[in-house]
């Protein structure tokens, strides 16, 4: 018999939905960590300096946040699939679009467009994996989050090579193959549920709303929205500024690409680990507490001695991240249906890519004003301490649906009373 939250499918439409999950997954990340590394290279050529390089990062994540909280609502009414088909057919577009970019306005329009695609993805990916696949949550996010942390890891390690073989137009492009195929993959998915058979299967199958009532009164949601904000804006700080950072030191650029990807690589292995830890554990507090310690350390010795310790920073911060893959699996492992899980990835990433915002922006403004970068890790030092903060929260054994039936419960009494 199979489940309300897990609808019939024949084994090759959930093969077709897996590969579609692998395309989709791979390149959730190299348009931002493959353009990186090429901010000083593409700059020359269109005539823009280092204060648009944060302003490139602030888009990343502001389109993610704007994006991932409507996706959710739009989801609601044409579906999950169709959705996602869109998403990756915007990102495939804005990375065509970007590698022929005349100039710097064209180059933030489409790097706009693509991360539209992109931030809607992310949510997306999150509770398709729960609707497809609830019985394999602990392998089948590992996959997707390790595929994610791979792309992110190849693309800043290919890009400056590839763009002195072939220029950096090829390098941003060449990523829009992978995505094509992933709006290929989700086109056929959803010509294959259009049928008057599947359509009916899917309708016995939905859950009869979206919303779930009370959700924005619990204390899960924002500190979801917190943990995964503050990790956001640690991981596209470093994404965004490492390679400066490391050049200000004395490095060369492609130095700083490899420290990049580096940094890329941990989360790889994070992927893999951190899921089935999170699910395994009851509470999996401890993960956040080694984690902002982590960032701590590799804040501390950037601050002090770049390049001296440059792998042992790098690498520390590479983990220390991995609250990202965490706070991803808490958003399923903290819900009972693909509605919840909809909602609270929408909420999570929305809002906390909009918190994270900040992070990039504000770090460029003050390495503008003081030529130095002593001011931004005290931005970064207080990020950790919120981290630790509201994963304290958000680590407690609760699922959302619960939680917001007991929140919605006080405003029954006295909706009554006022009917009266």
């Amino acid at each position: 018999m199979t489940s309300a939250v897990h609808p019939p499918r024949r084994a090759t439409g959930v093969a077709l939905v897996l590969l579609a999950i692998i395309a989709t997954a791979i390149n959730l990340r190299t348009a931002v960590t493959g353009f990186s590394p090429l901010l000083e290279l593409i700059g020359d050529e269109l005539g823009f300096g280092a204060a648009l390089f944060g302003v490139f990062g602030t888009i990343v994540t502001a389109s993610f946040a704007v994006f991932g909280l409507l996706t959710p609502i739009v989801a609601r009414r044409v579906g999950l699939e169709t959705m996602i088909a869109v998403a990756t057919l915007l990102t495939t577009l804005g990375i065509l679009l970007r590698a022929f970019s005349p100039n710097a306005a064209m180059l933030v329009f489409s790097t706009i467009v693509a991360f539209a695609g992109i931030g809607a993805s992310n949510v997306l990916i999150v509770p398709i994996v729960k609707k497809y696949f609830p019985d394999r949550l602990k392998s089948v996010s590992s996959l997707y989050l390790s595929l994610l942390q791979l792309g992110q890891f190849v693309a800043p390690l290919i890009a400056v090579p590839v763009a002195v073989a072939a220029g950096w137009r090829f390098a941003l492009g060449m990523w829009a193959v992978l995505t094509a195929v992933a709006c290929v993959l989700w086109l056929v998915v959803v010509l294959r549920g259009r049928g008057p058979a599947a359509a009916a299967k899917s309708a016995a199958s939905a859950p009869s709303s979206g919303r779930i009532a009370g959700a924005w009164r619990t204390p899960l949601v924002w500190s979801l929205v917190l943990m995964f904000g503050m990790t956001a804006l640690n991981t596209y700080a470093v994404i965004t500024w490492l390679p400066t950072i490391f050049v200000d030191a004395g490095a060369d650029p492609a130095l700083g690409g490899s420290l990049l990807a580096l940094f890329s690589i941990f989360g790889l292995g994070a992927a893999f680990v951190v899921p089935p830890l999170t699910i395994r554990l009851r509470n999996p507090f401890p993960i956040v507490a080694v984690c902002a310690a982590l960032l701590a350390v590799g804040y501390t010795g950037l601050l002090v001695a770049p390049l001296e310790g440059a792998v042992v920073w790098v690498v520390a911060l590479g983990l220390g991240v991995s609250t990202f893959p965490m706070t991803l699996t808490l958003v399923n492992a903290r819900t009972r249906t693909p509605a919840g899980s909809s909602m609270l990835s929408g909420a999570t990433q929305g809002i906390g890519y909009a918190v994270a915002c900040v992070g990039p922006f504000c770090i460029g403004l003050l390495y503008s004003a003081s030529g130095g970068w002593e001011s931004s890790y005290a931005l970064l030092y207080t990020s950790i301490g919120v981290l630790v903060v509201s994963g304290f929260v958000a680590c407690r054994p609760r699922p959302l649906e619960e939680l917001a039936e007991r929140a919605a419960r006080p405003a029954a009494p006295a909706a009554a009373t006022g009917a009266r």
